[in-house]
């Protein structure tokens, strides 16, 4: 079965409707992303928490663009700026939703790591803001799953009007354990448009205040979330990990989303077939 196995299987290599795109060989990571795990795991004090999301509409780039921290509450801070040439944000916008719908779209994003994504809805409708996608992928070599739960924008405090003024767009989510009510972080990849393409800047906030329980806004007690924390940590990977993934999964992906798009995307509501 495609959703329980990494990679496409011979009979989807021969006849898929996507195998053009499968590309099994993963690129080295941007030179930025290799500077950030030479240096390693740097002061939490330096990345601005979640509460300061709706900066991130703002011109200019935050002090530590590319890093990772893990705090004495079991916290963890990773941040990931990715250059995207010839890719414009709408067409990232248009994949969160059309990529869900089945395993063999998802495993596009990731062919050495990425096994299934399913909506929780069990709908097959290509959008993806209030909906719940349950994944199944490595981050490392330890198997993970997760509930994403996407969120609009200004759940995360960013201003969305602002947003489309600037041709900017925001996938905001929370990060659950599958079948609970248990959320143990945020995440946010905000695009933005720049010569020749654009840029991805991704945001992941987990663990320590973070976990909370269903759509609450504020944490759970710290009692509470101390005893959580084994059940919590289930979902909080190796951050140089997390890090190297998500660097993987964004520029593997932005090398073929533009001819993606074109072939299966373009039509769709009101997005632009180029990159500014």
């Amino acid at each position: 079965m495609s959703d329980k196995q990494l990679g496409y299987s011979a009979e989807e290599l021969a006849s898929g409707p996507f195998r053009t795109y499968f590309a099994p060989e993963i690129m080295p990571v941007q030179k930025q992303v290799a500077d950030a795990l030479q240096v390693g795991g740097q002061a939490t004090e330096l990345f601005p928490p979640v509460s300061e999301s709706y900066r991130m509409a703002d011109a200019g780039y935050w002090a530590i663009e590319t890093g990772y921290s893990r705090g004495s509450d079991g916290s963890l801070n990773v941040f990931c700026l990715t250059e995207m040439p010839g890719v414009s944000p709408y067409m990232w916008d248009w994949w969160f939703g059309w990529h869900g719908c089945e395993a063999r779209r998802y495993k596009l994003w990731h062919p050495k790591a990425h096994i299934s994504a399913q909506w929780a809805d069990g709908r097959k409708d290509e959008t993806y803001i209030g909906r719940t996608s349950l994944i199944s992928e490595y981050l490392g070599s330890q198997k993970k799953k997760a509930a994403i739960s996407f969120v609009a924008p200004s759940t995360m405090g960013l201003d969305e009007t602002k947003l489309t003024e600037q041709g900017e767009v925001a996938i905001c989510a929370r990060i659950g354990l599958p079948c609970t009510p248990l959320k143990a972080g945020w995440l946010l990849h905000h695009l933005r448009p720049v010569d020749g393409g654009s840029e991805m800047r991704s945001r992941m906030w987990m663990g320590g205040k973070k976990v909370a329980f269903g759509s609450q806004p504020n944490p759970i007690s710290p009692v509470l979330r101390v005893l959580l924390r084994p059940f919590s940590n289930v979902l909080l990977p190796d951050a140089n990990e997390m890090l190297t993934h998500n660097a993987q999964e964004m520029a593997h992906l932005a090398g073929f989303l533009p001819k993606l798009y074109a072939e299966f995307g373009a039509n769709t509501k009101g997005g632009e077939d180029e990159a500014s």
